[in-house]
């Protein structure tokens, strides 16, 4: 009796919608600027600029190795995934592999997620790559100044700082400007894979390759994201129509 019941709360409380919580173009923009001309935050740029450039949910970005990052057909194959999680009292990374055949599947790299990791390599090779070993796994790409893996509460908690010091400045410099200011609001690491496939239903119109690059299983996750992103560019194009023509 209980069959397909998750999958109808999941479906009617709106869970795949994930347009709701992505940043728009400013607002992405404004948070990247904000860490790559930062001395404090920089450190932070290549994680961030692969989590917004991929759509790679946090735990594969996370379990992320430079033996998955293919340079030279420009691309990065995700075939697992880390997880954070508390057992017996204790917290531990633990690795899992994917739930479905769709988590299993090749990104290609755009330009500036190339040459963000690219220098990065290149960073580790002359200072030291990360030496931490994960259930037989090494070679991580990522990791905090302990040498260990970043889990997503502490990268939550960077986002919160980076964009609070940007906005307080930002309030500033758009008062002396005399214009409105660019807030970022507040968002989790996870808000960034939405982030990305919005820019990504944006720009590409077949659904299948949508599907494939974001790993979704159903496709229905998919299309509930494709609809909402190009029906707010289809109010958009109105509009900016509406301006432009005078029907009434």
């Amino acid at each position: 009796p209980t069959d397909g019941v998750m999958a109808e709360i999941k479906k009617n409380s709106g869970k795949n919608k994930g347009i709701r919580h992505a940043l728009t173009l400013e607002q992405q923009k404004a948070f990247i600027d904000a860490i790559r001309y930062s001395p404090e935050y920089v450190h932070w740029y290549p994680l961030f600029v692969t989590l917004l450039g991929t759509g790679g949910r946090i735990g594969e970005i996370i379990g992320l190795r430079w033996k998955d990052v293919d340079f030279k057909n420009r691309c990065i194959n995700i075939n697992h995934a880390v997880t954070y999680y508390t057992r017996n009292g204790s917290a531990r990374f633990g690795v899992s592999l994917p739930k479905t055949e769709a988590g299993v599947r090749s990104i290609p790299m755009m330009d500036t997620v190339y040459d963000t990791l690219k220098s990065e390599y290149e960073r580790q090779k002359r200072d030291g790559f990360c030496v931490y070993e994960l259930d037989g796994m090494t070679g991580f790409i990522f990791s905090n100044k302990l040498g260990s893996l970043h889990n997503p509460h502490c990268i939550n908690l960077a986002i919160k700082r980076i964009s609070e010091a940007y906005n307080a400045r930002e309030i500033i410099e758009a008062k002396k400007q005399q214009r409105e200011p660019i807030i970022i609001p507040h968002f989790s690491c996870h808000q960034l894979r939405h982030t990305f496939c919005s820019r990504l239903c944006e720009n590409e119109t077949n659904v299948k390759v949508i599907q494939e690059i974001m790993g979704h299983a159903n496709v229905e996750t998919t299309l509930d994201i494709y609809t909402e992103v190009n029906y707010s560019k289809k109010q958009e194009s109105l509009e900016e129509l509406s301006r432009k023509i005078d029907f009434f």
